[in-house]
């Protein structure tokens, strides 16, 4: 199946989705690397998680005119995120964007939180910049570009495929 959801994600939109359908995504989206999940665990997150897409990216950025601009932003291995990312998903994200999948800690804490990993295919990084329409604010810059949390304002960001779902299916363990 294919699907339109718009951000923040709820249990409704999560539980209709299930491992091989094809996601696309409108509204907004955080990106956030190693830095930025082990800072959200110590300090807490700069932003209600409640239903939040998170996107394991490190985005090439330019400054333009007093803002910024996207240049690039393709998905980074996620399993570097494994060990903080139970605990983050259990503050209340619904989707996590990534590639190459993640270990069993996180299927259990999709499974217990209704929430689902997203895989963004590598490689299509100038693609998938064309569905961002701004950035609408950074967080943490003081870790570096890639590292920061970007809040990017999307529309239709995707293909995304569903490869880990809110029922303990896995595409990659198939």
């Amino acid at each position: 199946m294919e699907y339109e959801l718009k951000t923040p994600l709820t249990d409704g939109d999560i539980s209709k989705l299930h491992v091989g359908d094809t996601v696309y995504l409108t509204g907004r989206i955080y990106t956030a690397r190693d830095s930025a999940h082990k800072r959200i665990i110590e300090s807490g997150a700069p932003m209600d998680l409640d239903g939040v897409v998170l996107f394991h990216a490190g985005p090439i950025i330019s400054e333009e005119d007093g803002g910024y601009k996207i240049v690039a932003v393709g998905p980074t291995t996620s399993m570097r995120m494994n060990p903080y990312e139970a605990d983050v998903l259990d503050m209340g994200v619904k989707a996590v964007i990534g590639k190459g999948g993640m270990d069993d800690n996180t299927q259990e804490a999709l499974v217990r939180n209704n929430a689902v990993f997203l895989t963004a295919v590598g490689g299509c990084a100038a693609l998938y910049v064309n569905s961002i329409n701004r950035v609408e604010s950074v967080e943490w810059l003081d870790l570096g570009m890639p590292e920061a949390i970007w809040e990017l304002n999307v529309e239709r960001f995707g293909p995304l495929i569903v490869t880990m779902d809110s029922k303990d299916n896995n595409l990659y363990k198939r």
